[in-house]
């Protein structure tokens, strides 16, 4: 490299011997220096440190002071300027206003920075988790996300027992329902607990440890409708009998009983919760059950914003981004996807009264939390990364892009379960991937009974294998 000294430029390498010692003093300098520092999330895999340039800053602007770097390095690497010029009257003055120009944006930017770039992982990464596994809310793709998170750290789940594939529901969650729950002495507890329950929070509290992070995902009411509608159409008895849900709703106690077979039928959300489905929705009773999931809960996320409910999610886990990005499973072919007429609509609403006011309220604390710990640009910044980096694995993983009708889905392993009338899609994963690629991408779509039961065969593989009937027709 060429220096420039009082009288011109030195030769190249005469300079380049004169400032290789000094380099290597510059840097321990910065690395000595006691300013803070700042962590840009600048790549999916994770936080980069770099030191804040305010060091860079303070150590040249003393040197144009006359009398802390120069006097200890070589004149002709980091003083190009002999003291007289620096000094200078004109010069000196523009390189003092350059120089603190600098280092008022440079403390700008500290202290604004992470409205700008997502943020590095805070803390370690909370391992006990319950999530309570709605219907119809996109909760199979959170419970996608929980279960590869569980395989790659080695985390113990609480899988149903024997060949069940929930945990008790529709009745209340005992504790017993858990495999290898009840042993000798104190029931054992799990990391992880993510497959469909009514919520019973003493008996989840024998096999959770303390300190577990709870949370839930809700959806529009009208849509949870429309979907349980088509999904349960030939589970429940009160959608049986009718050939739309707009008939239904016309005269909904015509079709529905009250009942355990009723509940996909009627303030669904609310009942996975442990309530009433039937409860008149007076403002004391939901007032009061309300505060009850909040003291609860941590979080609750909505399905309609599934993508801000990650990155919320991925702060208060201290997760990294790929633990977080998923492809949306359980999910309609848009052909079995059935509106309801604006009347029915608005009959949906009265039908599932304690759902509705369930979501209004947990949407509006969900986007005050959302303002209060992100704010907007940093949300809109986080949520970009996130589709990039979903497209991304996406393009690597899937064969032809979009999901396809789970009949043609060739591999049982990834083909979806088909309920009702729906005609749940499913994935295709490009030919020739390598074993450690396969492996990501089997994992991303995998439906959930699938995953269970290989999750029950890595965590009790001296028990027989989960069966899955639909797979051996």
């Amino acid at each position: 490299m060429a220096a420039i000294g009082s009288g011109g430029l030195l030769g190249t390498s005469q300079a380049s011997a004169q400032c290789a010692g000094s380099e290597a003093t510059f840097l321990e300098l910065l690395s000595n220096s006691h300013s803070p520092s700042v962590s840009w999330d600048l790549t999916q895999g994770g936080p980069v440190q770099m030191q804040v340039v305010v060091s860079t800053c303070l150590l040249l602007l003393l040197s144009i002071l006359g009398g802390y770097v120069c006097p200890t390095l070589s004149d002709t690497c980091l003083c190009p300027l002999s003291a007289n010029q620096l000094l200078a009257g004109p010069l000196r003055t523009i390189f003092l206003l350059l120089m603190l120009i600098v280092l008022l944006l440079v403390g700008v930017l500290h202290v604004h920075v992470k409205l700008f770039l997502p943020a590095e992982v805070e803390g370690p990464p909370v391992t006990n988790i319950m999530f309570l596994k709605t219907h119809k809310t996109a909760s199979s793709t959170v419970l996608n996300i929980l279960y590869r998170f569980a395989e790659m750290h080695n985390l113990s789940v609480a899988l149903p027992m024997g060949p069940n594939i929930h945990l008790g529901y529709p009745w209340l969650f005992l504790a017993r329902y858990v495999e290898d729950a009840l042993q000798a002495g104190s029931p054992r507890q799990f990391n992880i607990m993510c497959n469909h329950l009514r919520f019973n929070l003493p008996e989840v509290q024998k096999v959770m440890p303390k300190g577990t992070f709870y949370f839930s995902i809700l959806r529009h009411p009208v849509t949870q409708l429309e979907s349980s509608f088509i999904y349960y159409k030939n589970v429940a008895p009160a959608f049986r009998a009718v050939q739309s849900l707009d008939t239904f709703l016309e005269a909904p106690h015509r079709f529905y009983k009250a009942g355990l077979e009723n509940v996909y039928a009627r303030n669904n959300m609310w009942f996975d919760l442990g309530f009433d489905g039937d409860a008149p929705a007076e403002d004391d009773y939901v007032r009061e059950h309300l505060e009850e999931v909040e003291r609860r809960f941590q979080l609750v996320l909505i399905a309609e914003h599934f993508d801000e409910s990650m990155v919320l999610l991925r702060h208060r886990l201290s997760w990294h981004l790929d633990d977080v990005v998923a492809f949306r499973l359980n999910a309609r072919n848009p052909r079995s996807v059935s509106r309801l007429s604006p009347l029915g609509q608005e009959r949906a609403l009265s039908w599932s009264a304690l759902d509705w006011r369930l979501y209004l309220h947990f949407n509006r604390t969900f986007w005050a939390q959302v303002h209060a710990e992100l704010g907007p640009r940093r949300l809109r910044a986080e949520v970009e990364q996130l589709r990039t980096r979903r497209q991304e694995l996406q393009t690597l993983c899937l064969q032809n892009g979009p999901p396809r009708s789970g009949a043609s889905i060739a591999d049982p392993q990834l083909r979806p379960y088909q309920s009702g009338d729906a005609d749940i899609l499913g994935y295709v994963l490009r030919p020739g991937l390598d074993d450690a690629t396969l492996h990501l991408c089997q994992r991303m779509v995998m439906p959930e009974i699938q995953y269970m039961a290989r999750l029950y065969s890595l965590q009790f593989p001296q028990k027989p294998p989960k069966r899955i009937p639909f797979l051996e027709h």
